[in-house]
């Protein structure tokens, strides 16, 4: 498989700092790739570094068959970035912005007005194209921030925490637009600390912590590295603060956490947990209103592995 992202050794330090500690991986061409990490991992340095943003210190890294150092300008005429914090000017209009974002690419005028005008009606924010971009939500102008990064066709797209911040309407739609992209051979490469975002769209995620790379695999895989630690999510038709103790006091009970109106027990033998809560139900007159055996989540694989 053709590799569009090769990074020996990348490493960041800022003074005393070390942002990036010797990283290694590589993206396949097509996929979404997943970059998780609590804030301060180093994600984002990352990823100015591999779109010529920042040098490194140490190592070594190829973007589309281009050095990130040596050649940057290269790989940037066929790279797209979405960064998190809004690149988007907002005292000009969408459409100005769209069109500033192509001159910057390289994009011959007549071809920035036709993809300017495609996208927008992709996005569907060709009606707003003249309002100044000040005035847009937030949503909206995420919508703008990646378009512009379109202008040049990219075959390979970063984002930065795109969803960060959204509402529920505009986050789902711009997940469906990545997917989308995808489908279209743009390959993704995805930064986020939202689980549930990685879980849907990526597939292979990298986990970082603390500026290393702590595992590099496909969110089921990962799951399956814990597969012992499963759960049983129930609730009751009455909620008490001793409730929780008395769970925790169940055979086979490793943990109990209150998610709303439901408890969420870990435990490596479900079916004896299991028992245990429908005998503690009706001891102690309790009707159950559910009950459900999850396997382990990415978010159990994630909490694990930057606890170690």
């Amino acid at each position: 498989m053709e590799l569009v992202i090769e990074a020996e050794g990348l490493t960041k330090r800022y003074g005393h700092i070390l942002a990036v500690d010797h990283i290694s991986f590589g993206v396949l061409k097509g996929e979404v790739f997943g970059f998780l990490g609590p804030n301060g991992a180093g994600k984002t340095t990352t990823i100015r570094m591999l779109t010529g943003l920042t040098k490194p210190t140490e190592g070594t890294a190829r973007v589309m068959g281009f050095d990130i150092i040596r050649e940057s300008k290269k790989a940037k005429k066929r790279i797209g970035l979405v960064p998190e914090v809004s690149n988007v000017y907002e005292e000009l209009s969408v459409w100005d912005n769209l069109m500033f974002a192509g001159e910057i690419y390289g994009v011959p005028s007549v071809e920035r007005k036709q993809k300017g005008r495609e996208l927008l009606e992709m996005f569907e924010l060709y009606y707003r194209r003249r309002d100044k971009a000040g005035k847009l939500s937030k949503g909206l102008k995420r919508r703008v921030a990646i378009a512009m990064a379109l202008m040049n066709e990219p075959e390979l797209l970063f984002l930065d925490e795109p969803t960060s911040g959204l509402d529920v309407p505009s986050a789902r739609m711009i997940r469906n637009f990545i997917r989308s992209l995808n489908r279209e051979g743009v390959t993704i490469f995805l930064a986020t600390h939202n689980m549930e975002e990685a879980n849907s769209l990526c597939e292979r995620i990298a986990i970082m912590k603390q500026g290393r790379i702590v595992a590099v695999d496909s969110p089921e895989k990962l799951k399956n590295t814990i597969e012992s630690s499963k759960s049983i999510v129930v609730s009751f038709s009455r909620l008490s603060r001793e409730l929780k103790g008395k769970l925790e006091k169940l055979q086979g009970v490793e943990r109990v956490v209150v998610e709303g109106d439901k408890f969420r027990l870990y435990t490596a033998d479900p079916p004896t947990v299991l028992e245990g809560v429908f005998m503690l139900a009706q001891r102690e007159g309790l009707r159950i209103i559910s009950v459900n055996t999850m396997a382990p989540s990415l978010e159990d694989v994630f909490m694990m592995l930057i606890k170690r």
